[in-house]
Parts: C-alpha cells; sequence; structure tokens
C-alpha cells in the first residue's frame, strides 16, 4: 500500500474543515481533506454568516459568491407578543459588511466545496473515515478506510480535527470535554414569509411571556422560525436530515401565530428540525501536531448563531500558523492561539447563555420587566454596542 504524504491533513470536510483547507490551498500548503459522509451537502441548519467570517472568506474568494445569494439582514426587531418594543441597526456594526447574510448550510458548504476544487482539485475525499492517528515528532500517521470499504494511510506534517462535535480526532488524541446539558428544546423550521412586507429584510425576535420565537429571512423569500418549546419529545424531534415533519411543522405554526400574531403556513414548510442545548470545550485545543477547531474545539448553543462562525474564526487564525510551521519545519502548539481561540469561544458562549435565558418564559411582572429593559436598551444611543456584539465585532 502507497502512503501518501502531504503538508495537512484536515478530518471533517463541513464548513468549517473545507474553509480551511481552502485558506491553505490559497497559501501552496498542500492538503487534504477526509470527509466521512459520502453523500452532497443537504439541509438548511445554521443560516447565520457574521461580518467577521465574511471578511475572512474574502481570502479565498468566497465573500462574493456568498453574497450573491444569501440574504443580507441589516436590523433586528424586538417584540412581545407582536408588538414592537424597538429596533437595531446593523449599520455600525461594521464597516466593511454592516448586516448579518443568512444563506443554507448546503449551500454556503457546496459554495465552499467549489472553491476548494478550484484551489485543490484532489483535495476532498469524501467517504473517507478516520480511524487512527499515530504521533511523531516531525509527523502524524492517519489510518482510515475508503469509500470501497479499503484501508487509506496517508502522512502529514499537520493534522486539523474539524470534525465536530462528536470528534474522533480528539478522541484519538486523548482530549477531553467539559461543560453542561441545558434543559431548554427548540424547534425550528422554514416556510414561506408571512411577515408583513416592511420586516421581510429584518430579524424578528419575540419575547413573549410564553417563550420565545425568533425568526430570520431567507433566500428566496423563507423564513426560518426558531421556537423555545414544551419539554415534548414527539414536538421537538424532527428529523436527522431536517425533512419536513408535517405533524411539525403545524404545531410549530400554530405556535408561532400564538405567540406572535403572524402564522405561517405550515404546508409551505421546507424543514423542521428540533434540538437540544449544550456547552463543551476541549480541555485542550490541540496536542503537539494535531490542532482542533470548530465544534471538536468548542460546542456552544445554537441560539444567536455563532457557532459555525467561531469555528470560521478559528480557521482563519489558525492557518497561517500551521502555513508558516509547514515553510519552516517548526512543530506546534501554539499557546497563544488556543488561549485566544478559548477566550472567544467563552465569550460567544456567555452571549449565547444570555440570549437564552432572554427568552425563556416569565410571570406576567418578570415579562413586564423584560420588555421595559428592552424597551430602554434599544433606545440608547449605545445601542449600536449591542449590534456589534451580536455581529461578533468583539473589539
Amino acid at each position: 500500500m502507497t502512503t501518501e504524504r502531504v503538508d495537512v491533513l484536515v478530518v471533517g470536510g463541513g464548513p468549517v474543515g473545507l474553509f480551511a483547507a481552502a485558506l491553505l490551498a490559497a497559501r501552496g500548503v498542500a492538503v487534504v481533506v477526509w470527509e466521512r459522509r459520502a453523500e452532497p451537502p443537504v439541509g438548511s441548519r445554521a443560516i447565520g454568516i457574521h461580518p467577521p467570517s465574511l471578511d475572512a472568506f474574502a481570502a479565498v474568494g468566497l465573500d462574493g459568491p456568498v453574497l450573491a445569494e444569501g440574504t443580507r439582514v441589516r436590523t433586528g426587531v424586538a417584540r412581545s407578543g407582536g408588538r414592537p418594543l424597538g429596533t437595531l441597526s446593523f449599520d455600525r456594526a461594521s464597516d466593511s459588511h454592516p448586516y448579518v447574510v443568512t444563506l443554507d448550510q448546503h449551500r454556503t458548504e457546496t459554495l465552499l466545496r467549489e472553491r476548494l476544487a478550484d484551489l485543490a482539485p484532489t483535495a476532498l475525499r469524501t467517504g473517507t473515515a478516520l480511524t487512527g492517528l499515530d504521533r511523531h515528532p516531525d509527523r502524524v500517521d492517519a489510518t482510515g478506510t475508503g469509500p470501497d470499504g479499503a484501508p487509506v494511510v496517508l502522512q502529514a506534517a499537520f493534522v486539523v480535527g474539524a470534525d465536530g462535535a462528536r470528534s474522533v480526532v480528539r478522541d484519538l488524541i486523548g482530549v477531553g470535554t467539559s461543560g453542561r446539558d441545558y434543559p431548554d428544546r427548540y424547534v425550528m423550521g422554514d416556510f414561506d414569509d408571512p411577515e408583513h412586507p416592511g420586516d421581510r429584510s429584518a430579524a424578528l425576535v419575540d419575547v413573549g411571556p410564553d417563550g420565545v420565537v425568533e425568526s430570520f429571512p431567507l433566500p428566496h423569500g423563507r423564513r426560518r422560525y426558531v421556537a423555545l418549546v414544551p419539554d415534548d419529545a414527539a414536538f421537538a424531534a424532527g428529523t436527522a436530515h431536517g425533512e419536513p415533519d408535517p405533524a411539525v411543522a403545524a404545531r410549530l405554526a400554530a405556535l408561532v401565530a400564538a405567540r406572535t400574531g403572524v402564522a405561517p403556513d405550515p404546508t409551505s414548510c421546507s424543514m423542521t428540525s428540533g434540538f437540544g442545548v449544550r456547552r463543551r470545550a476541549a480541555d485542550r485545543v490541540g496536542v503537539g501536531r494535531v490542532v482542533l477547531v470548530g465544534d471538536a474545539a468548542h460546542e456552544i448553543s445554537p441560539i444567536g448563531g455563532q457557532g459555525m462562525n467561531l469555528g470560521w474564526l478559528d480557521a482563519a487564525e489558525l492557518v497561517p500558523l500551521l502555513a508558516d510551521a509547514v515553510a519552516s519545519g517548526a512543530a506546534g502548539p501554539w499557546p497563544d492561539y488556543a488561549r485566544r481561540r478559548q477566550a472567544s469561544a467563552r465569550r460567544a458562549a456567555r452571549q449565547a447563555e444570555a440570549n437564552m435565558a432572554l427568552g425563556r418564559p416569565l410571570g406576567a411582572f418578570g415579562a413586564a420587566a423584560r420588555e421595559a429593559l428592552l424597551r430602554t436598551a434599544l433606545s440608547l444611543p449605545s445601542a449600536h454596542g449591542l449590534a456589534r456584539l451580536y455581529a461578533m465585532r468583539w473589539s
């Protein structure tokens, strides 16, 4: 069996792994991506692309294609029971991109695959699963199974683990995680947009007393609704690939109508999914020549839409270090990188927790106090600072 040799092996061909590989290829680094899924990307799942990610995409010419397909969200509107509380504008959140872009994850992944194919046509190896890592001072030997079940062997100067919350890379290098699970359960679905035309480019957050409903415009006249739901397994189940479940779509549409006064058409639903929430952080970002990025390094609540973007920003900061190390023959780890990325993950996790707390059911007095707090916060001149936080412009 011939052993292939490359500079960097990226394990995981989702949004984060593909972006890391594209950045590496753009710098002339020989990169291979092992992705266990053989099928092309499907489903909308994560949809938010924040300004720092759009800036990072420019390094591989991906910002233009994403902007051409995505929907630009320029304002966020807070409501309670359908009544407006205030509006947050993103016009001062970023000099380069004063908006958040929404795009179905399968389209983002497809654009990333296409860009990687332009830069390194043979880099992506689908249907290939990692089974072992043997670490040496000057290299890492990776073993796996290919699409036909045959063994594959690869030798790399570095390995990047971008293989998600259940990371095989993390397990193979013996890195544990710590964190907590939350009781909150959410259901989301994509519908034809039923909102008033004046709100169809805005993110909407309704914090009524029965629990939050968030919604975000999507391309092609659609809208994603995300609702906090009771602890009801049947309601929150969804499906593995986000295919629409008619019963879940009907219940979600009815819940949205009851809480907000806006009634999505359940027959227009193209995706339903239920999810719980947990927070996890790897005990270490990496070991020697193996580095973790994205959910493999830190998993946070999807509420706020920061997780995928955190992974992209991990990659944007890591790739120059890897490229320099490949060129010089140096080895990791890079403690300053680890500290910065762990700090960013903690900050994003705290913000996600605050978002969840803001949307939980409250009694009449608590709901009134929350409404007053939001009205005040959104009316102050300093509200642009909140917009920068939500747009992940932390400095």
